[in-house]
C-alpha cells in the first residue's frame, strides 16, 4: 500500500534525486539525447537541488511511498502574489505505474493548492507524452497554450495545462 505524505526536510533529498533520475527521462520523447537528460538532471534534479527545493516556502514536495521507500514524488510551486501554483513535478517509477500512486499524489498535490488559497494550478507537460496528458486530464487539467521548455541544449515543445479551483 502506497502512503503519501508531504515533504518537510531535507532527509529525503538522495533519494528523491534517485527517483526523479529514473523517472525524468520517461517524460522526455524518444529522440531527446541522453547528454541533455543527463545535463537536465545534473543542473535541476540532483540531491542538493532537492534539499534547496525543501528548503523553499514556495514549494511543497509530495512524496509516495511503498514499504518505506519512496516510488514517487510531486512538486507544488506558489506564485509570488499567492495567486497560482505550478505542479512542476509529478512522477512514480515505473513498476509503480498503474497502482494509484499517481492519483493519490495528485489528489495530495490538489489539496495543498487548495490550502494556500489559490485560484488554480497549471503545468506544463511535452507534448508528445500522451500518457501524461490523458493522466491530466482525467485530472481536471485543460490545454490552455503552449511553451519551450528546455533539456539541456535542446528546446522542447509543451502544451500549458490548467485546472481551476474551488
Amino acid at each position: 500500500m502506497e502512503s503519501v505524505t508531504l515533504a518537510t526536510g531535507s532527509a529525503d533529498a538522495d533519494e528523491l534525486a534517485a527517483v526523479a533520475a529514473q523517472t525524468f527521462p520517461l517524460a522526455c520523447p524518444p529522440s531527446t539525447p541522453a547528454e541533455d537528460i543527463a545535463s537536465f538532471i545534473d543542473a535541476h534534479l540532483s540531491a542538493g537541488r532537492f534539499a534547496d527545493y525543501l528548503a523553499d516556502p514556495r514549494r511543497a514536495i509530495i512524496t509516495a511511498a511503498h514499504d518505506g521507500r519512496i516510488i514517487g514524488y510531486a512538486m507544488l510551486i506558489r506564485d509570488a502574489a499567492g495567486n497560482t501554483a505550478e505542479l512542476s513535478k509529478i512522477y512514480v517509477l515505473p513498476d509503480h505505474h498503474g497502482t494509484g500512486a499517481s492519483t493519490a499524489l495528485m489528489d495530495r498535490a490538489l489539496a495543498t493548492a487548495e490550502s494556500w488559497g489559490v485560484r488554480c494550478v497549471w503545468l506544463g507537460v511535452n507534448q508528445a507524452n500522451q500518457r501524461a496528458q490523458r493522466f491530466y486530464a482525467k485530472s481536471g487539467f485543460n490545454v490552455n497554450g503552449t511553451r519551450t521548455f528546455q533539456v539541456g541544449t535542446r528546446l522542447e515543445n509543451d502544451y500549458l495545462m490548467v485546472r481551476e479551483l474551488g
